[in-house]
């Protein structure tokens, strides 16, 4: 697995997560509800959320254990669930997890993410190149 990835996936959870906040920010649960546009939006990050944290767990667990507070797991499940359950999707779960899990994994990422560039840079060298 190319260590290099492990920063982009964390970025790319931080930036699904972002913009799912900035989607739902100034809606309550009833409007969340009651926006099929929005749910929809939210369920794609949550994909990119889930996909993001599976490829971490195939290929930087090592890394990972370091984060038991960051439930990876439950992440990548919120991810099958979405993108497999199609409209049995509990969208009062999927509320629920914007409003309390996702603002508590941004707050976390800035830290994993810095810790995961360190991790890159101290790693092996690049092989040398053939002439």
């Amino acid at each position: 697995m190319n260590a290099q990835r492990l920063p982009d996936y964390l970025r790319h959870m931080q930036e699904a997560g972002q913009n799912t906040l900035r989607y739902t920010a100034g809606m309550d649960k009833a409007a969340f509800l009651a926006d099929s546009r929005t749910q929809q939006a939210v369920f794609f990050n949550f994909v990119i959320l889930g996909e993001a944290a599976s490829k971490l767990m195939a290929g930087h667990s090592e890394f990972l254990i370091q984060y038991p507070q960051v439930p990876w797991r439950a992440i990548r499940d919120m991810r099958n669930q979405v993108a497999h359950g199609y409209f049995a999707v509990d969208t009062n779960v999927v509320w629920r997890t914007v409003q309390f899990a996702l603002p508590d994994l941004l707050a976390a990422l800035p830290a994993i993410i810095a810790a995961a560039v360190q991790h890159d840079n101290a790693g092996d060298p690049p092989p040398a190149t053939a002439v």
